[in-house]
């Protein structure tokens, strides 16, 4: 299993993208199907947004993070609630980690749809089109969570 530190931070045009990807989805513009994710940070209290892509997927809907352990994972493991939205709508979630031996199929089908966009942030060695043995070989180094009502 590869290990759980994996993390590529945005940089340069990443920044770009996501301000405009955020902007499309608070006006309501479906971008691939991407939505923004609003969770408070762990440390500072504040609301942090991303960008997201909400995968549905064998009857759920999943959150996965091709950079890995980045910001919006580690707050969502704190929070273990968020916002998604996309125009108007909003809907508060509960997030709670999908274990690594039953994220490769959830993996494979978030690449399936979207490793055009995410590919250059995968772990090193992990394509866009992988092995069910790569994948089971990465799922410890890309998180998924999945996407339940908060009550």
């Amino acid at each position: 299993m590869t290990s759980t530190t994996h993390y590529r931070a945005p940089e340069g045009f990443d920044n770009v993208f996501n301000r405009t990807v955020r902007w499309l989805a608070d006006h309501g513009v479906n971008l691939a199907g991407a939505q923004n994710l609003t969770v408070v940070g762990r440390r500072s209290g504040d609301p942090q947004r991303v960008p997201v892509n909400v995968l549905r997927f064998d009857g759920g809907e999943y959150l996965v993070s091709p950079r890995g352990n980045t910001q919006w994972v580690r707050n969502v493991r704190a929070a273990g609630t968020a916002e998604l939205s996309r125009g108007r709508r909003r809907t508060v979630v509960a997030l709670t980690e999908v274990d690594a031996d039953r994220r490769p199929p959830i993996i494979g089908e978030y690449l399936r749809k979207w490793g055009w966009e995410v590919g250059r942030f995968l772990p090193e060695g992990l394509g866009t089109t992988p092995s069910d043995d790569d994948l089971a070989c990465h799922a410890g180094s890309i998180p998924v969570f999945v996407i339940r009502p908060a009550h």
